[in-house]
């Protein structure tokens, strides 16, 4: 699990949603039920995005929460998927990764993302 975007780079503000990307095999996560009764409130959007699949929860309280589901391909570093490459680099924090298989993303962003030479950051 990564949560990418604002929430990620520490410049969220009140009206901020907040971006999870959840990588697996298991399609069922995309059923958006299975967010609306974890969460609570309502689904408010559902999209497809190559190979995410999103699912936008607006809570009681107006926060949203976007998860992007998404199979362990996405992750692929040989190579970096553009829209992979984006969305990580934009900012992300990673939040379960139990086989390193965003380790291996987040260093492969990291390292084609900087100067020649430069030192990868901590």
């Amino acid at each position: 699990m990564l949560v990418v975007g604002s929430w990620a780079r520490g410049a969220a503000r009140m009206d901020s949603d907040v971006d999870i990307i959840v990588v697996t095999d298991n399609r069922r996560y995309a059923d958006p039920g299975n967010w609306t009764g974890l969460l609570g409130g309502e689904a408010v959007r559902l999209a497809e995005w190559g190979l995410l699949q999103e699912v936008r929860v607006r809570r009681p309280s107006g926060f949203e929460v976007e998860m992007g589901i998404v199979p362990p391909s996405w992750a692929d570093t040989d190579p970096v998927d553009p829209g992979t490459r984006r969305v990580v680099s934009d900012g992300h924090r990673i939040r379960y990764d139990p086989a390193g298989l965003l380790a291996a993303l987040s260093a492969a962003c990291r390292i084609t993302t900087e100067a020649p030479g430069a030192q990868p950051a901590p």
